[in-house]
Protein backbone atom coordinates (compact mmCIF):
# COMPACT_ATOMS: atom_id res chain seq x y z
CA UNK A 1 0.00 0.00 0.00
CA UNK A 2 2.83 2.35 0.89
CA UNK A 3 4.51 1.50 -2.40
CA UNK A 4 1.36 2.43 -4.34
CA UNK A 5 1.12 5.76 -2.50
CA UNK A 6 4.77 6.44 -3.22
CA UNK A 7 4.22 5.81 -6.94
CA UNK A 8 1.20 8.13 -6.92
CA UNK A 9 3.20 10.94 -5.27
CA UNK A 10 6.03 10.43 -7.75
CA UNK A 11 3.57 10.58 -10.67
CA UNK A 12 2.03 13.82 -9.38
CA UNK A 13 5.48 15.33 -8.79
CA UNK A 14 6.65 14.47 -12.32
CA UNK A 15 3.47 15.91 -13.80
CA UNK A 16 4.04 19.19 -11.96
CA UNK A 17 7.69 19.30 -13.01
CA UNK A 18 6.66 18.62 -16.61
CA UNK A 19 4.20 21.55 -16.59
CA UNK A 20 6.77 23.89 -15.03
CA UNK A 21 9.38 22.94 -17.63
CA UNK A 22 6.91 23.59 -20.47
CA UNK A 23 5.94 26.92 -18.88
CA UNK A 24 9.55 28.07 -18.67
CA UNK A 25 10.06 27.19 -22.34
CA UNK A 26 6.82 28.89 -23.43
CA UNK A 27 7.73 32.16 -21.65
CA UNK A 28 10.62 32.70 -24.09
CA UNK A 29 9.21 31.49 -27.43
CA UNK A 30 11.82 33.21 -29.63
CA UNK A 31 14.73 31.80 -27.63
CA UNK A 32 13.15 28.33 -27.60
CA UNK A 33 12.47 28.49 -31.35
CA UNK A 34 16.02 29.54 -32.21
CA UNK A 35 17.70 26.81 -30.18
CA UNK A 36 15.22 24.23 -31.55
CA UNK A 37 16.08 25.28 -35.11
CA UNK A 38 19.80 25.01 -34.32
CA UNK A 39 19.29 21.50 -32.93
CA UNK A 40 17.17 20.51 -35.92
CA UNK A 41 19.98 21.56 -38.28
CA UNK A 42 22.38 19.32 -36.36
CA UNK A 43 19.95 16.39 -36.42
CA UNK A 44 19.30 16.89 -40.14
CA UNK A 45 23.06 16.83 -40.80
CA UNK A 46 23.41 13.60 -38.83
CA UNK A 47 20.55 11.92 -40.72
CA UNK A 48 21.50 13.10 -44.21
CA UNK A 49 25.27 12.61 -43.93
CA UNK A 50 24.86 9.17 -42.35
CA UNK A 51 22.40 8.10 -45.06
CA UNK A 52 24.62 9.58 -47.80
CA UNK A 53 27.81 7.83 -46.66
CA UNK A 54 26.04 4.52 -46.07
CA UNK A 55 24.44 4.78 -49.50
CA UNK A 56 27.83 5.52 -51.05
CA UNK A 57 29.40 2.56 -49.25
CA UNK A 58 26.59 0.26 -50.30
CA UNK A 59 26.93 1.40 -53.90
CA UNK A 60 30.71 0.85 -53.91
CA UNK A 61 30.36 -2.60 -52.33
CA UNK A 62 27.62 -3.64 -54.76
CA UNK A 63 29.66 -2.53 -57.78
CA UNK A 64 32.82 -4.19 -56.48
CA UNK A 65 31.27 -7.45 -55.30
CA UNK A 66 28.87 -7.60 -58.23
CA UNK A 67 31.75 -8.81 -60.40
CA UNK A 68 33.52 -11.13 -57.97
CA UNK A 69 32.91 -13.81 -55.36
CA UNK A 70 32.94 -13.08 -51.64
CA UNK A 71 35.27 -16.01 -50.92
CA UNK A 72 37.57 -18.04 -53.19
CA UNK A 73 38.93 -21.49 -52.35
CA UNK A 74 42.02 -22.69 -54.23
CA UNK A 75 44.42 -25.60 -53.98
CA UNK A 76 47.03 -25.33 -51.25
CA UNK A 77 49.90 -23.05 -52.26
CA UNK A 78 53.21 -24.75 -53.02
CA UNK A 79 56.22 -23.90 -50.88
CA UNK A 80 59.83 -24.94 -50.50
CA UNK A 81 60.62 -27.73 -48.05
CA UNK A 82 63.51 -27.15 -45.66
CA UNK A 83 65.22 -30.03 -43.88
CA UNK A 84 64.72 -30.16 -40.13
CA UNK A 85 67.75 -29.30 -37.99
CA UNK A 86 68.74 -30.40 -34.52
CA UNK A 87 68.15 -28.02 -31.63
CA UNK A 88 71.85 -27.23 -31.17
CA UNK A 89 72.35 -26.02 -34.74
CA UNK A 90 71.15 -23.05 -36.75
CA UNK A 91 70.33 -22.95 -40.46
CA UNK A 92 70.44 -19.80 -42.53
CA UNK A 93 68.44 -20.19 -45.72
CA UNK A 94 68.29 -17.89 -48.72
CA UNK A 95 65.44 -19.00 -50.93
CA UNK A 96 63.23 -17.68 -53.70
CA UNK A 97 59.44 -18.12 -53.51
CA UNK A 98 58.30 -21.21 -55.35
CA UNK A 99 56.47 -20.66 -58.64
CA UNK A 100 52.77 -21.54 -58.41
CA UNK A 101 51.80 -23.83 -61.24
CA UNK A 102 48.20 -24.24 -62.35
CA UNK A 103 46.75 -27.00 -60.18
CA UNK A 104 43.32 -28.36 -59.42
CA UNK A 105 41.51 -28.91 -56.13
CA UNK A 106 41.60 -32.55 -55.09
CA UNK A 107 38.13 -34.12 -54.74
CA UNK A 108 36.50 -30.80 -55.53
CA UNK A 109 33.07 -32.41 -55.96
CA UNK A 110 33.15 -33.67 -52.37
CA UNK A 111 34.32 -30.25 -51.13
CA UNK A 112 31.54 -28.54 -53.09
CA UNK A 113 28.87 -30.88 -51.72
CA UNK A 114 30.22 -30.50 -48.18
CA UNK A 115 30.08 -26.71 -48.50
CA UNK A 116 26.52 -26.92 -49.84
CA UNK A 117 25.48 -28.96 -46.79
CA UNK A 118 27.44 -26.75 -44.39
CA UNK A 119 25.95 -23.57 -45.84
CA UNK A 120 22.41 -24.95 -45.70
CA UNK A 121 22.94 -26.09 -42.11
CA UNK A 122 24.26 -22.76 -40.83
CA UNK A 123 22.33 -20.48 -43.21
CA UNK A 124 25.56 -18.81 -44.30
CA UNK A 125 26.27 -19.62 -47.95
CA UNK A 126 24.16 -18.53 -50.91
CA UNK A 127 26.14 -20.13 -53.73
CA UNK A 128 29.09 -22.50 -54.23
CA UNK A 129 30.29 -22.47 -57.83
CA UNK A 130 33.20 -24.43 -59.38
CA UNK A 131 35.49 -22.51 -61.71
CA UNK A 132 38.51 -23.46 -63.81
CA UNK A 133 40.67 -20.50 -64.72
CA UNK A 134 43.92 -20.30 -66.65
CA UNK A 135 45.88 -18.19 -69.16
CA UNK A 136 45.64 -18.38 -72.92
CA UNK A 137 46.08 -16.32 -76.09
CA UNK A 138 43.12 -15.14 -78.14
CA UNK A 139 43.63 -14.52 -81.83
CA UNK A 140 41.71 -13.18 -84.79
CA UNK A 141 43.76 -12.73 -87.89
CA UNK A 142 46.98 -10.94 -86.97
CA UNK A 143 45.55 -9.53 -83.71
CA UNK A 144 46.47 -11.35 -80.49
CA UNK A 145 45.63 -10.74 -76.84
CA UNK A 146 46.41 -12.41 -73.52
CA UNK A 147 43.20 -13.65 -71.90
CA UNK A 148 41.98 -15.57 -68.89
CA UNK A 149 39.84 -18.62 -69.65
CA UNK A 150 36.91 -18.94 -67.25
CA UNK A 151 35.26 -22.35 -67.31
CA UNK A 152 31.96 -22.20 -65.44
CA UNK A 153 28.87 -24.14 -64.50
CA UNK A 154 26.24 -21.69 -65.84
CA UNK A 155 23.56 -22.65 -63.32
CA UNK A 156 25.75 -22.24 -60.27
CA UNK A 157 27.78 -19.31 -61.58
CA UNK A 158 24.65 -17.20 -62.00
CA UNK A 159 24.63 -16.98 -58.20
CA UNK A 160 28.09 -15.39 -58.30
CA UNK A 161 27.73 -13.13 -61.36
CA UNK A 162 24.55 -12.96 -63.40
CA UNK A 163 26.17 -12.61 -66.83
CA UNK A 164 22.79 -12.19 -68.53
CA UNK A 165 22.52 -8.86 -66.73
CA UNK A 166 25.79 -7.63 -68.27
CA UNK A 167 25.28 -8.80 -71.86
CA UNK A 168 25.66 -6.05 -74.45
CA UNK A 169 24.97 -8.08 -77.58
CA UNK A 170 24.34 -11.66 -78.61
CA UNK A 171 22.91 -14.22 -76.23
CA UNK A 172 24.06 -16.19 -73.20
CA UNK A 173 25.64 -19.50 -74.21
CA UNK A 174 28.80 -21.17 -72.94
CA UNK A 175 28.38 -24.68 -74.30
CA UNK A 176 28.74 -26.54 -77.61
CA UNK A 177 31.62 -24.42 -78.84
CA UNK A 178 30.16 -21.06 -77.71
CA UNK A 179 31.98 -18.49 -75.54
CA UNK A 180 31.30 -15.06 -74.03
CA UNK A 181 33.93 -12.32 -74.24
CA UNK A 182 34.32 -8.87 -72.68
CA UNK A 183 33.54 -5.68 -74.56
CA UNK A 184 37.12 -4.39 -74.37
CA UNK A 185 38.51 -7.66 -75.74
CA UNK A 186 35.95 -7.51 -78.54
CA UNK A 187 37.17 -4.00 -79.47
CA UNK A 188 40.84 -5.01 -79.30
CA UNK A 189 40.34 -7.99 -81.62
CA UNK A 190 37.60 -6.51 -83.78
CA UNK A 191 35.04 -9.14 -82.81
CA UNK A 192 31.27 -9.14 -82.73
CA UNK A 193 28.59 -11.62 -81.72
CA UNK A 194 28.64 -14.57 -84.11
CA UNK A 195 32.33 -14.21 -85.08
CA UNK A 196 34.95 -16.93 -84.67
CA UNK A 197 37.74 -16.74 -82.09
CA UNK A 198 40.90 -18.85 -81.92
CA UNK A 199 42.17 -19.73 -78.43
CA UNK A 200 45.66 -21.11 -77.75
CA UNK A 201 46.34 -22.31 -74.20
CA UNK A 202 49.77 -23.80 -74.96
CA UNK A 203 50.73 -27.49 -74.79
CA UNK A 204 49.36 -27.82 -78.35
CA UNK A 205 45.86 -27.09 -77.05
CA UNK A 206 44.04 -24.88 -79.56
CA UNK A 207 40.40 -24.40 -80.45
CA UNK A 208 38.27 -22.22 -82.71
CA UNK A 209 35.08 -21.16 -80.92
CA UNK A 210 32.01 -19.08 -81.67
CA UNK A 211 31.48 -15.73 -79.90
CA UNK A 212 27.90 -16.14 -78.70
CA UNK A 213 27.73 -12.89 -76.74
CA UNK A 214 29.66 -9.84 -75.52
CA UNK A 215 29.40 -8.65 -71.92
CA UNK A 216 30.52 -5.52 -70.07
CA UNK A 217 31.17 -5.90 -66.32
CA UNK A 218 32.27 -2.28 -65.97
CA UNK A 219 35.85 -3.17 -64.98
CA UNK A 220 38.27 -2.56 -67.83
CA UNK A 221 40.70 -5.31 -66.82
CA UNK A 222 37.95 -7.93 -66.66
CA UNK A 223 36.28 -6.77 -69.86
CA UNK A 224 39.62 -6.96 -71.65
CA UNK A 225 40.68 -10.45 -70.46
CA UNK A 226 37.78 -12.71 -69.44
CA UNK A 227 36.56 -15.39 -71.84
CA UNK A 228 33.69 -17.45 -70.39
CA UNK A 229 33.13 -21.01 -71.56
CA UNK A 230 31.83 -24.32 -70.22
CA UNK A 231 33.79 -26.32 -67.68
CA UNK A 232 34.52 -29.09 -70.17
CA UNK A 233 35.84 -26.70 -72.82
CA UNK A 234 38.19 -25.04 -70.33
CA UNK A 235 39.33 -28.37 -68.92
CA UNK A 236 40.24 -29.54 -72.43
CA UNK A 237 42.09 -26.35 -73.39
CA UNK A 238 44.01 -26.16 -70.09
CA UNK A 239 44.73 -29.89 -70.12
CA UNK A 240 43.11 -30.39 -66.70
CA UNK A 241 40.50 -33.09 -67.40
CA UNK A 242 37.83 -33.28 -64.74
CA UNK A 243 39.47 -30.64 -62.53
CA UNK A 244 38.65 -27.15 -61.27
CA UNK A 245 41.09 -24.59 -59.92
CA UNK A 246 38.74 -22.48 -57.80
CA UNK A 247 35.54 -22.84 -55.77
CA UNK A 248 33.77 -19.48 -55.52
CA UNK A 249 31.35 -18.68 -52.71
CA UNK A 250 28.82 -15.97 -51.98
CA UNK A 251 27.63 -15.48 -48.41
CA UNK A 252 24.74 -13.62 -46.81
CA UNK A 253 26.81 -11.16 -44.76
CA UNK A 254 29.59 -9.71 -46.93
CA UNK A 255 31.40 -8.20 -43.93
CA UNK A 256 31.69 -11.64 -42.32
CA UNK A 257 33.71 -12.93 -45.30
CA UNK A 258 37.06 -12.85 -43.50
CA UNK A 259 35.68 -14.75 -40.49
CA UNK A 260 34.20 -17.48 -42.71
CA UNK A 261 37.36 -17.61 -44.82
CA UNK A 262 39.33 -18.50 -41.70
CA UNK A 263 36.73 -21.07 -40.69
CA UNK A 264 36.79 -22.69 -44.14
CA UNK A 265 40.59 -22.78 -44.08
CA UNK A 266 40.37 -24.87 -40.92
CA UNK A 267 37.60 -27.07 -42.31
CA UNK A 268 39.08 -27.78 -45.74
CA UNK A 269 42.82 -27.30 -45.31
CA UNK A 270 42.84 -25.42 -48.64
CA UNK A 271 43.95 -21.90 -49.50
CA UNK A 272 40.98 -19.57 -48.84
CA UNK A 273 40.88 -15.84 -49.60
CA UNK A 274 38.06 -13.40 -48.88
CA UNK A 275 37.20 -10.24 -50.80
CA UNK A 276 38.25 -8.24 -47.74
CA UNK A 277 41.80 -9.59 -48.08
CA UNK A 278 42.02 -9.08 -51.83
CA UNK A 279 40.49 -5.57 -51.63
CA UNK A 280 42.41 -4.16 -48.68
CA UNK A 281 42.50 -0.59 -50.03
CA UNK A 282 38.74 -0.56 -50.57
CA UNK A 283 38.19 -1.79 -47.02
CA UNK A 284 40.44 0.96 -45.65
CA UNK A 285 38.49 3.55 -47.62
CA UNK A 286 35.19 2.26 -46.22
CA UNK A 287 36.59 2.30 -42.69
CA UNK A 288 37.75 5.90 -43.17
CA UNK A 289 34.28 6.90 -44.36
CA UNK A 290 32.69 5.26 -41.32
CA UNK A 291 35.14 7.08 -39.03
CA UNK A 292 34.25 10.35 -40.74
CA UNK A 293 30.57 9.74 -40.05
CA UNK A 294 31.29 9.10 -36.37
CA UNK A 295 33.36 12.29 -36.10
CA UNK A 296 30.54 14.30 -37.67
CA UNK A 297 28.14 12.86 -35.09
CA UNK A 298 30.47 13.76 -32.24
CA UNK A 299 30.95 17.37 -33.35
CA UNK A 300 27.24 17.86 -34.02
CA UNK A 301 26.45 16.46 -30.55
CA UNK A 302 28.98 18.87 -29.00
CA UNK A 303 27.42 21.82 -30.81
CA UNK A 304 23.99 20.77 -29.54
CA UNK A 305 25.32 20.41 -25.99
CA UNK A 306 26.94 23.86 -25.92
CA UNK A 307 23.90 25.49 -27.51
CA UNK A 308 21.42 24.03 -25.02
CA UNK A 309 23.78 24.65 -22.10
CA UNK A 310 24.11 28.35 -22.98
CA UNK A 311 20.34 28.79 -23.34
CA UNK A 312 19.58 27.06 -20.03
CA UNK A 313 22.35 28.96 -18.24
CA UNK A 314 20.64 32.21 -19.27
CA UNK A 315 17.27 30.72 -18.31
CA UNK A 316 18.52 29.93 -14.80
CA UNK A 317 19.58 33.55 -14.32
CA UNK A 318 16.27 34.84 -15.68
CA UNK A 319 14.24 32.46 -13.51
CA UNK A 320 16.01 33.09 -10.23
CA UNK A 321 12.93 34.55 -8.49
CA UNK A 322 10.69 31.76 -9.76
CA UNK A 323 13.21 29.17 -8.57
CA UNK A 324 13.30 30.83 -5.13
CA UNK A 325 9.50 30.82 -4.92
CA UNK A 326 9.36 27.15 -5.87
CA UNK A 327 11.93 26.29 -3.22
CA UNK A 328 10.06 28.37 -0.61
CA UNK A 329 6.82 26.52 -1.46
CA UNK A 330 8.47 23.21 -0.62
CA UNK A 331 10.14 22.26 -3.88
CA UNK A 332 13.20 20.09 -3.30
CA UNK A 333 16.57 20.40 -4.97
CA UNK A 334 15.85 17.16 -6.87
CA UNK A 335 12.61 18.63 -8.25
CA UNK A 336 14.32 21.82 -9.45
CA UNK A 337 17.07 19.66 -10.95
CA UNK A 338 14.54 17.55 -12.84
CA UNK A 339 12.72 20.65 -14.16
CA UNK A 340 15.80 21.91 -15.97
CA UNK A 341 16.83 18.43 -17.09
CA UNK A 342 13.37 18.07 -18.61
CA UNK A 343 13.85 21.38 -20.41
CA UNK A 344 17.08 20.16 -21.93
CA UNK A 345 15.52 16.86 -22.96
CA UNK A 346 12.47 18.58 -24.46
CA UNK A 347 14.62 21.00 -26.46
CA UNK A 348 16.71 18.11 -27.79
CA UNK A 349 13.65 16.01 -28.60
CA UNK A 350 11.69 18.78 -30.32
CA UNK A 351 14.70 19.95 -32.35
CA UNK A 352 15.65 16.39 -33.36
CA UNK A 353 12.12 15.55 -34.52
CA UNK A 354 12.14 18.60 -36.77
CA UNK A 355 15.67 17.74 -37.92
CA UNK A 356 14.71 14.16 -38.79
CA UNK A 357 11.87 15.50 -40.93
CA UNK A 358 14.26 17.89 -42.71
CA UNK A 359 16.79 15.06 -43.18
CA UNK A 360 14.10 12.83 -44.66
CA UNK A 361 13.15 15.57 -47.14
CA UNK A 362 16.82 16.07 -48.08
CA UNK A 363 17.17 12.33 -48.75
CA UNK A 364 14.09 12.36 -50.98
CA UNK A 365 15.41 15.41 -52.81
CA UNK A 366 18.77 13.72 -53.41
CA UNK A 367 17.09 10.55 -54.70
CA UNK A 368 15.00 12.55 -57.15
CA UNK A 369 17.91 14.66 -58.45
CA UNK A 370 20.77 12.16 -58.35
CA UNK A 371 19.04 8.82 -58.94
CA UNK A 372 21.47 8.07 -61.76
CA UNK A 373 24.38 8.01 -59.29
CA UNK A 374 22.98 5.88 -56.49
CA UNK A 375 19.95 5.68 -54.22
CA UNK A 376 20.04 6.62 -50.54
CA UNK A 377 17.99 4.40 -48.26
CA UNK A 378 16.97 6.01 -44.98
CA UNK A 379 16.80 3.31 -42.33
CA UNK A 380 14.61 3.80 -39.21
CA UNK A 381 17.70 3.18 -37.08
CA UNK A 382 19.33 6.32 -38.54
CA UNK A 383 16.40 8.50 -37.51
CA UNK A 384 16.17 6.93 -34.05
CA UNK A 385 19.90 7.42 -33.63
CA UNK A 386 19.67 11.14 -34.46
CA UNK A 387 16.74 11.61 -32.05
CA UNK A 388 18.54 9.72 -29.30
CA UNK A 389 21.79 11.66 -29.76
CA UNK A 390 20.04 15.06 -29.66
CA UNK A 391 17.82 14.16 -26.67
CA UNK A 392 20.65 12.71 -24.60
CA UNK A 393 22.85 15.67 -25.55
CA UNK A 394 20.08 17.99 -24.34
CA UNK A 395 19.86 16.25 -20.97
CA UNK A 396 23.66 16.28 -20.57
CA UNK A 397 23.81 19.98 -21.51
CA UNK A 398 21.18 20.81 -18.89
CA UNK A 399 23.10 19.10 -16.08
CA UNK A 400 25.35 22.05 -15.09
CA UNK A 401 22.65 24.80 -15.23
CA UNK A 402 20.23 22.46 -13.42
CA UNK A 403 22.66 21.84 -10.56
CA UNK A 404 23.27 25.57 -10.26
CA UNK A 405 19.53 26.25 -10.08
CA UNK A 406 18.98 23.48 -7.53
CA UNK A 407 21.60 24.96 -5.19
CA UNK A 408 19.98 28.40 -4.99
CA UNK A 409 19.12 29.53 -1.46
CA UNK A 410 15.33 30.29 -1.42
CA UNK A 411 15.61 33.48 0.66
CA UNK A 412 18.40 34.94 -1.48
CA UNK A 413 16.71 33.89 -4.74
CA UNK A 414 13.39 35.56 -3.84
CA UNK A 415 15.13 38.91 -3.16
CA UNK A 416 16.97 38.65 -6.52
CA UNK A 417 16.06 41.43 -8.92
Amino acid sequence: MLFVKHLARLRDSLWIEWRIALRFLADNPLQTLLISVAISVGAAVIVFITALIMGLQSNVINKTLGTQAHIQIEATRQHNNVSAMTHDKYLWVLESPRAQRLQTINNWQEVRDALDSYGALHGVLNTVSPLISGPAFAQKGAARASVALMGIDPTRYSGIINLNHYLQSGHFSVGAGDVLIGSQLAKDLGLGAGDKLRLDAGNNQQSVLNVAGIFELGVRELDGRYVYMSLKQAQTLLDLPGGVTILELKINDVFAAEYWAQRLTQLTGLYVESWMESNGQLLNALSSQSMTTQMIRVFVALSVIFGIASVLAVSVVQRTREIGILRAMGGSQQQILRVFLLQGGLLGLAGSLLGVLVGFLLVQLFNSLAASLFIIRLEPSMMLSAISIATVAGVIAAAVPARRAAKYDPAVAIRYV
